[in-house]
Protein backbone atom coordinates (compact mmCIF):
# COMPACT_ATOMS: atom_id res chain seq x y z
CA UNK A 1 0.00 0.00 0.00
CA UNK A 2 1.34 3.41 -0.96
CA UNK A 3 1.94 6.02 1.74
CA UNK A 4 2.53 9.75 1.68
CA UNK A 5 5.80 11.11 0.36
CA UNK A 6 8.18 12.38 3.07
CA UNK A 7 7.37 15.67 4.73
CA UNK A 8 8.23 18.74 2.68
CA UNK A 9 9.38 21.66 4.81
CA UNK A 10 10.00 25.33 4.00
CA UNK A 11 7.80 25.86 0.94
CA UNK A 12 8.10 29.06 -1.06
CA UNK A 13 5.34 31.30 0.32
CA UNK A 14 3.52 34.23 -1.32
CA UNK A 15 0.92 36.71 -0.17
CA UNK A 16 -1.16 37.47 -3.25
CA UNK A 17 -3.67 40.38 -3.11
CA UNK A 18 -6.69 39.55 -5.28
CA UNK A 19 -8.91 42.56 -4.56
CA UNK A 20 -9.14 45.50 -2.17
CA UNK A 21 -9.78 43.18 0.79
CA UNK A 22 -8.67 39.62 0.18
CA UNK A 23 -5.04 38.50 0.30
CA UNK A 24 -4.39 34.84 -0.49
CA UNK A 25 -1.84 32.60 1.16
CA UNK A 26 -0.09 30.70 -1.65
CA UNK A 27 2.80 28.26 -1.40
CA UNK A 28 4.95 26.24 -3.79
CA UNK A 29 7.16 23.23 -3.25
CA UNK A 30 8.67 20.39 -5.24
CA UNK A 31 10.67 21.04 -8.37
CA UNK A 32 10.13 24.29 -10.35
CA UNK A 33 10.54 22.34 -13.62
CA UNK A 34 8.02 19.68 -12.59
CA UNK A 35 4.42 19.04 -13.61
CA UNK A 36 2.35 21.90 -12.19
CA UNK A 37 -0.43 20.75 -9.86
CA UNK A 38 -2.76 22.84 -7.73
CA UNK A 39 -4.26 21.42 -4.54
CA UNK A 40 -7.87 22.53 -3.94
CA UNK A 41 -8.90 22.07 -0.33
CA UNK A 42 -12.36 21.20 0.89
CA UNK A 43 -14.85 22.88 3.16
CA UNK A 44 -15.44 25.45 1.89
CA UNK A 45 -13.73 27.14 4.80
CA UNK A 46 -10.98 24.79 5.91
CA UNK A 47 -7.63 25.60 4.33
CA UNK A 48 -4.56 23.56 3.42
CA UNK A 49 -2.47 21.43 5.77
CA UNK A 50 1.20 20.51 5.61
CA UNK A 51 0.52 16.86 4.72
CA UNK A 52 -1.36 17.94 1.59
CA UNK A 53 2.04 18.54 -0.04
CA UNK A 54 2.87 14.87 0.39
CA UNK A 55 0.47 13.37 -2.14
CA UNK A 56 2.96 14.26 -4.89
CA UNK A 57 6.49 13.17 -5.77
CA UNK A 58 8.46 16.39 -5.17
CA UNK A 59 11.02 15.31 -7.76
CA UNK A 60 8.36 15.23 -10.48
CA UNK A 61 5.76 17.82 -9.47
CA UNK A 62 5.65 21.58 -9.01
CA UNK A 63 3.15 21.63 -6.14
CA UNK A 64 0.95 24.69 -5.56
CA UNK A 65 -1.30 25.02 -2.51
CA UNK A 66 -3.40 27.99 -1.44
CA UNK A 67 -5.98 28.85 1.19
CA UNK A 68 -9.20 30.04 -0.43
CA UNK A 69 -10.75 33.43 0.39
CA UNK A 70 -11.50 33.82 4.08
CA UNK A 71 -9.83 30.51 4.95
CA UNK A 72 -6.74 29.36 6.82
CA UNK A 73 -3.87 31.80 6.43
CA UNK A 74 -5.57 33.97 3.81
CA UNK A 75 -6.84 37.32 5.05
CA UNK A 76 -9.23 38.48 6.32
CA UNK A 77 -10.42 35.26 7.95
CA UNK A 78 -14.11 34.36 7.85
CA UNK A 79 -14.94 37.15 5.39
CA UNK A 80 -17.84 36.29 3.08
CA UNK A 81 -18.04 39.55 1.15
CA UNK A 82 -16.73 39.13 -2.40
CA UNK A 83 -16.44 35.41 -1.71
CA UNK A 84 -18.20 33.25 -4.30
CA UNK A 85 -17.30 30.30 -6.49
CA UNK A 86 -16.77 32.71 -9.38
CA UNK A 87 -14.33 34.70 -7.24
CA UNK A 88 -12.38 31.54 -6.45
CA UNK A 89 -12.19 30.61 -10.14
CA UNK A 90 -10.82 34.09 -10.87
CA UNK A 91 -8.34 33.64 -8.01
CA UNK A 92 -7.08 30.41 -9.54
CA UNK A 93 -6.39 32.23 -12.78
CA UNK A 94 -4.56 34.97 -10.89
CA UNK A 95 -2.40 32.39 -9.14
CA UNK A 96 -1.69 30.52 -12.36
CA UNK A 97 -0.72 33.73 -14.15
CA UNK A 98 1.33 35.00 -11.21
CA UNK A 99 3.35 31.78 -11.18
CA UNK A 100 3.78 31.70 -14.95
CA UNK A 101 2.04 28.35 -15.38
CA UNK A 102 0.40 27.53 -18.71
CA UNK A 103 -1.60 24.41 -17.80
CA UNK A 104 -1.84 22.56 -14.55
CA UNK A 105 -3.27 19.45 -12.93
CA UNK A 106 -6.33 19.98 -10.74
CA UNK A 107 -6.24 17.92 -7.55
CA UNK A 108 -9.25 18.38 -5.27
CA UNK A 109 -11.44 16.55 -2.81
CA UNK A 110 -15.00 17.12 -1.59
CA UNK A 111 -15.69 20.86 -2.12
CA UNK A 112 -12.27 20.99 -3.76
CA UNK A 113 -13.56 18.63 -6.46
CA UNK A 114 -16.53 20.97 -7.04
CA UNK A 115 -14.23 23.95 -7.46
CA UNK A 116 -11.96 21.95 -9.77
CA UNK A 117 -14.89 20.98 -12.00
CA UNK A 118 -16.29 24.52 -12.18
CA UNK A 119 -12.82 25.88 -12.98
CA UNK A 120 -12.36 23.18 -15.64
CA UNK A 121 -15.70 24.08 -17.25
CA UNK A 122 -14.69 27.75 -17.27
CA UNK A 123 -11.06 27.35 -18.39
CA UNK A 124 -10.81 23.94 -20.08
CA UNK A 125 -7.71 24.98 -22.04
CA UNK A 126 -5.79 25.51 -18.78
CA UNK A 127 -6.33 21.98 -17.46
CA UNK A 128 -3.64 19.34 -17.90
CA UNK A 129 -5.43 16.54 -16.00
CA UNK A 130 -7.72 16.04 -13.00
CA UNK A 131 -7.55 13.86 -9.90
CA UNK A 132 -10.72 14.20 -7.83
CA UNK A 133 -11.59 12.57 -4.50
CA UNK A 134 -15.02 12.25 -2.90
CA UNK A 135 -16.82 14.12 -5.66
CA UNK A 136 -19.34 16.72 -4.48
CA UNK A 137 -21.69 17.96 -7.22
CA UNK A 138 -23.44 20.60 -5.05
CA UNK A 139 -26.91 19.56 -6.20
CA UNK A 140 -30.00 20.20 -4.11
CA UNK A 141 -30.21 16.46 -3.50
CA UNK A 142 -26.68 16.46 -2.08
CA UNK A 143 -27.52 19.24 0.37
CA UNK A 144 -30.83 17.64 1.36
CA UNK A 145 -29.02 14.36 2.01
CA UNK A 146 -26.59 16.02 4.40
CA UNK A 147 -28.72 18.67 6.07
CA UNK A 148 -32.36 17.63 5.82
CA UNK A 149 -33.49 14.11 5.02
CA UNK A 150 -30.90 11.40 4.55
CA UNK A 151 -28.10 11.25 7.06
CA UNK A 152 -30.52 12.06 9.87
CA UNK A 153 -32.00 8.60 9.29
CA UNK A 154 -28.57 6.98 9.72
CA UNK A 155 -27.49 9.13 12.66
CA UNK A 156 -30.79 10.03 14.39
CA UNK A 157 -29.08 10.39 17.78
CA UNK A 158 -26.47 12.83 16.46
CA UNK A 159 -29.18 14.73 14.57
CA UNK A 160 -31.32 15.08 17.67
CA UNK A 161 -28.38 16.53 19.59
CA UNK A 162 -27.70 19.04 16.83
CA UNK A 163 -31.32 20.13 16.67
CA UNK A 164 -31.25 21.02 20.36
CA UNK A 165 -29.03 23.98 19.47
CA UNK A 166 -31.77 25.55 17.33
CA UNK A 167 -35.27 26.86 18.14
CA UNK A 168 -38.18 24.61 17.06
CA UNK A 169 -39.16 26.92 14.22
CA UNK A 170 -35.63 26.73 12.80
CA UNK A 171 -35.16 22.98 12.80
CA UNK A 172 -36.67 22.30 9.37
CA UNK A 173 -33.90 24.18 7.54
CA UNK A 174 -30.54 23.75 9.24
CA UNK A 175 -28.61 25.64 6.57
CA UNK A 176 -30.74 28.78 6.74
CA UNK A 177 -31.02 28.70 10.52
CA UNK A 178 -27.31 28.20 11.08
CA UNK A 179 -26.46 30.83 8.46
CA UNK A 180 -28.51 33.41 10.37
CA UNK A 181 -27.49 32.39 13.88
CA UNK A 182 -23.71 32.44 13.27
CA UNK A 183 -24.28 36.05 12.22
CA UNK A 184 -26.22 36.94 15.39
CA UNK A 185 -25.27 39.91 17.55
CA UNK A 186 -25.20 37.54 20.51
CA UNK A 187 -21.80 35.80 20.87
CA UNK A 188 -23.38 32.86 22.72
CA UNK A 189 -25.85 32.26 19.87
CA UNK A 190 -23.07 32.47 17.29
CA UNK A 191 -20.88 30.00 19.14
CA UNK A 192 -23.69 27.50 19.83
CA UNK A 193 -24.71 27.45 16.16
CA UNK A 194 -21.12 27.07 14.95
CA UNK A 195 -20.51 24.25 17.41
CA UNK A 196 -23.69 22.43 16.36
CA UNK A 197 -22.73 22.66 12.68
CA UNK A 198 -19.19 21.51 13.43
CA UNK A 199 -20.31 18.60 15.60
CA UNK A 200 -22.72 17.38 12.91
CA UNK A 201 -20.28 17.62 10.01
CA UNK A 202 -17.41 16.29 12.13
CA UNK A 203 -19.30 13.29 13.46
CA UNK A 204 -20.47 12.30 9.99
CA UNK A 205 -17.04 12.56 8.40
CA UNK A 206 -15.30 10.69 11.25
CA UNK A 207 -18.00 8.11 12.00
CA UNK A 208 -15.63 5.25 11.14
CA UNK A 209 -12.83 6.54 13.38
CA UNK A 210 -12.67 5.63 17.08
CA UNK A 211 -11.59 9.10 18.22
CA UNK A 212 -14.37 11.05 16.51
CA UNK A 213 -14.17 14.75 15.62
CA UNK A 214 -11.84 17.28 17.23
CA UNK A 215 -13.77 20.16 18.78
CA UNK A 216 -12.36 23.54 19.88
CA UNK A 217 -10.95 23.85 23.39
CA UNK A 218 -9.60 27.41 23.45
CA UNK A 219 -11.03 30.81 22.47
CA UNK A 220 -8.65 30.85 19.50
CA UNK A 221 -9.95 27.46 18.38
CA UNK A 222 -13.53 28.68 18.79
CA UNK A 223 -12.84 31.71 16.61
CA UNK A 224 -11.33 29.51 13.90
CA UNK A 225 -14.38 27.25 14.10
CA UNK A 226 -16.70 30.23 13.76
CA UNK A 227 -14.73 31.51 10.76
CA UNK A 228 -14.99 28.09 9.11
CA UNK A 229 -18.75 27.89 9.66
CA UNK A 230 -19.28 31.44 8.41
CA UNK A 231 -17.72 30.40 5.10
CA UNK A 232 -19.37 26.95 4.93
CA UNK A 233 -22.87 28.22 5.70
CA UNK A 234 -22.40 31.13 3.27
CA UNK A 235 -21.66 28.77 0.41
CA UNK A 236 -24.33 26.22 1.37
CA UNK A 237 -27.02 28.86 1.80
CA UNK A 238 -26.26 30.25 -1.68
CA UNK A 239 -26.22 26.77 -3.25
CA UNK A 240 -22.48 27.10 -3.79
CA UNK A 241 -23.11 29.89 -6.31
CA UNK A 242 -23.72 27.51 -9.18
CA UNK A 243 -26.85 26.66 -11.15
CA UNK A 244 -28.88 23.51 -10.39
CA UNK A 245 -27.08 20.40 -11.64
CA UNK A 246 -24.62 22.65 -13.47
CA UNK A 247 -21.68 20.26 -13.35
CA UNK A 248 -23.45 17.29 -14.92
CA UNK A 249 -25.54 19.48 -17.24
CA UNK A 250 -22.43 21.13 -18.66
CA UNK A 251 -20.21 18.08 -18.66
CA UNK A 252 -19.55 18.63 -22.37
CA UNK A 253 -17.57 21.75 -21.38
CA UNK A 254 -15.07 19.72 -19.38
CA UNK A 255 -11.75 19.09 -21.12
CA UNK A 256 -11.09 15.59 -22.40
CA UNK A 257 -7.99 15.06 -20.29
CA UNK A 258 -6.83 12.22 -18.08
CA UNK A 259 -9.36 12.23 -15.22
CA UNK A 260 -9.26 9.98 -12.16
CA UNK A 261 -12.20 9.83 -9.75
CA UNK A 262 -11.52 8.25 -6.35
CA UNK A 263 -14.34 7.57 -3.91
CA UNK A 264 -14.70 5.57 -0.72
CA UNK A 265 -17.75 3.33 -0.78
CA UNK A 266 -18.30 4.09 2.93
CA UNK A 267 -18.26 7.85 2.29
CA UNK A 268 -21.49 9.23 3.75
CA UNK A 269 -20.51 12.89 3.47
CA UNK A 270 -20.38 12.79 -0.33
CA UNK A 271 -21.91 9.55 -1.54
CA UNK A 272 -20.33 7.42 -4.25
CA UNK A 273 -23.35 8.12 -6.48
CA UNK A 274 -21.84 11.53 -7.28
CA UNK A 275 -18.62 10.07 -8.68
CA UNK A 276 -20.62 7.38 -10.45
CA UNK A 277 -22.87 9.99 -12.11
CA UNK A 278 -19.86 12.08 -13.14
CA UNK A 279 -18.08 9.03 -14.52
CA UNK A 280 -21.11 8.19 -16.64
CA UNK A 281 -20.99 11.57 -18.40
CA UNK A 282 -17.18 11.40 -18.67
CA UNK A 283 -16.65 7.97 -20.23
CA UNK A 284 -12.92 8.65 -20.65
CA UNK A 285 -12.52 9.01 -16.86
CA UNK A 286 -11.28 6.28 -14.54
CA UNK A 287 -13.44 5.60 -11.48
CA UNK A 288 -11.77 3.98 -8.47
CA UNK A 289 -14.21 2.90 -5.73
CA UNK A 290 -12.49 2.01 -2.48
CA UNK A 291 -14.30 -0.76 -0.62
CA UNK A 292 -12.90 0.03 2.84
CA UNK A 293 -12.69 3.81 2.83
CA UNK A 294 -14.83 6.77 3.81
CA UNK A 295 -14.52 10.46 3.02
CA UNK A 296 -11.24 11.57 4.57
CA UNK A 297 -8.12 12.03 2.45
CA UNK A 298 -6.05 10.90 5.44
CA UNK A 299 -7.48 7.36 5.47
CA UNK A 300 -4.80 4.83 4.40
CA UNK A 301 -6.77 3.36 1.44
CA UNK A 302 -7.46 6.89 0.15
CA UNK A 303 -3.82 7.90 0.52
CA UNK A 304 -2.82 4.75 -1.36
CA UNK A 305 -5.22 5.52 -4.21
CA UNK A 306 -4.30 9.21 -4.45
CA UNK A 307 -0.54 8.65 -4.42
CA UNK A 308 -0.95 5.84 -6.94
CA UNK A 309 -2.93 8.23 -9.14
CA UNK A 310 -0.35 11.05 -8.96
CA UNK A 311 2.50 8.64 -9.70
CA UNK A 312 0.58 7.14 -12.63
CA UNK A 313 -0.16 10.59 -13.99
CA UNK A 314 3.46 11.69 -13.66
CA UNK A 315 4.57 8.64 -15.63
CA UNK A 316 1.99 9.33 -18.34
CA UNK A 317 2.87 13.02 -18.70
Amino acid sequence: MRTLYPEIADPRVYSLPVDDEHVLYVEECGTPEGIPVVFLHGGPGSGCKAYHRQFFDPARYRIVLFDQRGCGRSRPQGRTEANTTHDLVVDLERIRTHLGIGRWVLFGGSWGSTLALIYAQTHPDRVLAMILRGTFLARQADMDWFFKNGLNLIFPDYWQEVMRAFPPDGQSDMIETCYRRVRSNDPAVRLAAARAWTEWTGRVVTYRLPEGPTLPKTPEDEQRMLNDVLIESHYARHRYFIEPNQILRDANKLPRVQTTLIHGRADLTCTVEASWSLHRVLPHSELVILRDAGHLASEPPVIDALVTATDKLAAAL
